[in-house]
Formats: structure tokens, sequence, C-alpha cells
């Protein structure tokens, strides 16, 4: 294949100079063939340190990524003093993955790793490779990586509709991984990426176009009847809506890209800040409700409280409680509740912990997920006094509202619609996947969290069941639901949410009746 040189010296032309449309006449009929690398190239990042950074913090918690920090130097010397990238992504894979299990590791490139790949795709890139395929016979998208293939392979397919990946192949014995790479294949760079290039496009057929972002590209590349290099230019990175699919739901435990000085500072911070969770737990559990805010707020933990929070129900002869009816971001959403009216509220939950039930500072109920007994324990708690409930169903950290349920509608008309909103700034105090237990202790792990509840007017007599307005359960949920996305600048979304959370198997953790 002849080529024109590129700028730099560069033995292949800048993507910028890929002319698509050209490359398609050139093509015919046939459908277009594009290959690209990844890191560097299909991404604007050209180290995958962070995705391995994430992968360890998943695995291993803040344990095992202090190992990689440790043997990321190793890494580096390796591909620079000694030039071999394919020792550099040994080490890399044996720290973020030796010992873990399979499922786990399967589990965290659906569920945590594509919030951070979308975020990183680069622009020139993805126009070329976008423009190359996409279902209806207009071509095909390859992506040849070294690395490893299950962590990359998720959000490739899933996000960017790429139709096969080849890269580098984890050992793994009786269900766990060894930290090693497959023998049969090694590590995907140099020749090795040419013949998965070879092997993917078969029959003696050369990809129409190549895209690379290194030295160890070229074997793949030579191949391509076209070729272009991706530079090192900064570049900001698509955005997410020009990606064929939206990442709505992120799981995982960081909230940073966890570049080499945000890592450090996450596993420096790490034994500091569960000190500091534990006092602020203990002073939840311990303390009168009166104190909380106080007392929060001297551990550093701010509490924002807007609106007109309902008095107290009266001592006797009430009618009840009043049903607050709040959006659901973490477990402890019942609690900022109960902080910001100075009075425990109790709540309802069917996935909590044992022993987020024990450290409680207000009373939780466990739901039994039958309808009609579930009905009768909310209105059982209602006569007792004020209740929180979150008909979300389940936490989502993005700024969307969950399809409320609308069985909280049809049991009172005393409802209250509360929105709440938390900000952190290093660990997420929500989990799908991991310990449910410690979602309480990555939230206050957090330098400076911050939980605003806002307390919004009363429903009033008209737009609820038994009011005299005739209105339905389902409109009622839906009013409030919308009160709340209203107040927060949220987007209510119903089945595409719903569609994400099947897709990666998250359960609600809360009230989710329908």
């Amino acid at each position: 294949m002849a080529v024109a040189g590129g700028a730099g010296g560069e033995p292949f032309p800048a993507v910028d100079k890929c002319d698509v449309d050209a490359s398609c006449r050139r093509a015919g009929r046939r459908a277009v063939v594009v290959v690209s690398d990844l890191d560097g190239t299909l991404l604007r990042s050209r180290s995958a340190f962070p995705y391995y950074a994430l992968f360890a913090f998943e695995a291993g918690g803040a344990p095992r990524l202090a190992l990689l920090l440790l043997l990321a130097p190793v890494a580096w010397l390796l591909r620079r003093a000694a030039a071999s990238e394919s020792a550099a992504v040994r080490v890399l894979v044996f720290a973020a993955t030796a010992g873990a299990r399979v499922s786990d590791v399967e589990s965290a490139a659906r569920a945590v790793l594509p919030r951070f790949y979308a975020a990183d795709v680069h622009p020139a890139a993805w126009r070329v490779f976008a423009a190359c395929g996409g279902g209806g016979g207009r071509g095909r998208r390859l992506v040849v990586t070294a690395t490893p293939r299950v962590m990359a392979e998720p959000f490739l397919r899933d996000y960017l509709g790429v139709d096969a990946v080849a890269g580098t192949e984890l050992a793994a014995w009786r269900g766990r991984a060894t930290g090693m790479v497959d023998a049969r294949r090694g590590v995907l760079v140099g020749e090795r990426k040419a013949e998965a290039v070879r092997e993917m496009v078969g029959d003696g057929e050369m990809p129409d176009i190549g895209l690379g972002g290194r030295r160890s590209d070229y074997a793949f590349m030579s191949l391509c009847k076209e070729a272009y290099i991706v530079p090192r230019d900064p570049v900001e990175a698509v955005p997410a809506d020009k990606l064929p699919r939206p990442v709505i739901f992120h799981d995982g435990r960081l909230v940073q890209r966890p570049t080499p000085h945000a890592a450090l500072l996450a596993v420096a911070w790490f034994p500091v800040g569960f000190l500091l969770a534990c006092v602020c737990i203990a002073a939840g559990a311990l303390l009168p409700m009166p104190w909380l805010r106080r007392a929060f707020g001297a551990l550093g933990v701010r509490v924002v409280v807007r609106g007109a929070p309902s008095p107290p129900p009266p001592s006797a002869g009430g009618r009840g409680g009043v049903l607050f009816a709040s959006n659901h971001r973490t477990l402890l959403d019942a609690v900022f509740l109960s902080v910001a009216l100075g009075r425990p509220v109790a709540t309802i939950t069917y996935s909590v912990s044992r022993l987020s039930e024990v450290l409680s500072p207000i009373r939780t109920v466990r739901l039994a997920r039958d309808r009609a007994t579930d009905a009768a324990t909310i209105r059982g708690m209602l006569d007792d006094g004020d209740l929180a409930i979150c008909p979300e169903g389940t936490t989502c950290r993005e700024p969307y509202l969950l399809r409320f349920s609308a069985l909280f509608a049809e049991l009172t008309d005393d409802i209250v619609p509360v929105a709440t909103e938390c900000r952190t700034s290093m660990f997420h105090g929500t989990t799908a996947r991991g310990c449910k237990a410690m979602d309480p202790f990555y939230f206050f792990m957090n330098p400076f969290p911050e939980y605003t509840v806002t307390f919004l007017d009363k429903l009033p007599a008209e737009l609820t069941c038994g009011g005299g307005g005739g209105k339905s359960s389902h409109d009622v949920a839906n009013h409030v639901q919308k009160l709340i996305a209203s107040t927060l600048s949220y987007e209510c979304l119903h089945s595409l949410l719903q569609e994400q959370y099947k897709f990666i198997g998250i359960k609600g953790e809360c009230l989710h009746i329908t």
C-alpha cells in the first residue's frame, strides 16, 4: 500500500485528511470496512491507566488501587525505556485483575466503564469511524486493541455499534482472573494486531480504512487500503448526544476519572475518609435528631434546606401523618429529610442491608413485595405518623427521574413532594453491584459532601385521588414526578431508563410497586 507521509515524519497522513465519501466511492457497492485502535485513536487518552484504575478499585478497593499505583511507574519504564508496550500492559493487567472474579470483571465492564469511555471519544476518529458502518449494509466497524477485550468490548459493541473487537485475552482459573495474559495470542501489539485484523477481515481481504495513533499500530495499518494517524493534539470529546446510544446509568464508586493524580488522592484520603464516615454515622445513630444538622455541619457535611417543612403531626386526635414523596438519590434520602425536619420520619425499604437498618437513626420497615400486604403496611405507618417514600424505585446519579410508582397516591391525600439532591466529589454513595452496606459510608467519606432537601407545597385536594378532583393514582404520581423534576431541572424518563436498567441487570432498592 502506498501512502503519503504525514506531518512530523509520520508514514501516514493525519485523520483530518480522510475523505470518507471518496473512500466509499472507491469501494463501489461493497461495504466499507474500517478498523481502528482504541487508546489514543478512537479514544482521546493515550493512556489506559484510568480504565485499569477503575477495574482495580471495583475489584479490590483502595488496596488494589494502591498496588496499581505502585506498579504503574514500572509499566511506564517498560514502555519508555525498554520500548516494550507488551510488558507494560502485562504489568497493568496483573495489578488490576489478579485474583478478581471473572464475573466481577465482566460486570464492571458493562456497568462502570461505559460512562468514562463515552466521555473520551475522539471527534476526528469518530467522524471517520461512524461514517463507515452502523448497519444497513453500509460497512463494518472493527476495533483492535492491546486493552483486554473484556474491558472494552461491552462499550464498543453496545454504545458505538462496533461489529467485532479483538483485544488482549485474560487468563482465568476456576472463575478467577490469574492476572496473566492468555499465552495463545499474548498482548495485541505490533504484528499481533495485524494477525488479529487478518482474522477479523478474513478471505485475504484488506480493510478499506485503518486508524491508528502510535508506532505499534503501523503493522495493522499497513494492511489497509488507506490508513490515517490520529494526532496527539488535545481536542474536546464527542458530545454524549452525538453517540449512537446514550449512557444514562453507570455504576462504580469513583466520581472522578481516575487519572494517576486523582487515584493517588483517593488512596491517600481513603483511611481518613473512612474514619470520618464512622464518626458521622455514629453521630447519626447516637445524637437526637434536632442536633444532627449542626453535628453534620461540624463534621463537614452540609445540609441545605429549602422550602417550608411540614409541621409535626398532633400528639393526639390527629388524622395520621403526612406522606413525603421524594426522588431517590441515595439510601440516605429519608435520613436527610428527617435531619431537615429536625425530627425522625419513618421510611420503607425492601432491599437495604441489615447493617444499615441497625445504624439507621430513623425507623425502617421492610416491604413484602406483595401489593395488598405492602399497602396495609404503609397505611399502618401513616396512622402512626409521618412517612417518607421514594416512589422512584431505584437510585439514579444522572439528572433524570425514573417512573414513580402510583401506590403511594392511592393510600393518602396528605402528600408533600420533596426534591432531594446530593453532591459528592470523590466517591458515589450508591452502588448496584457492590456491598450495599457500604453505601452510607462511601457518601460520608467524601470531603465536604452536601445534601439539599427542598420541601414543595402540599398537594391541593383537587390534585389528589380522594379530594374531589377525580384524579387517578397514576395522574397524581406523574404530577408529583414532574413537580420534583421541574424543581431540580431534571428530565423525566420512563421506558428509556427502564430499558437501561434491564440491560445491565439492575434492580431497585426502594418502593417499586406498579
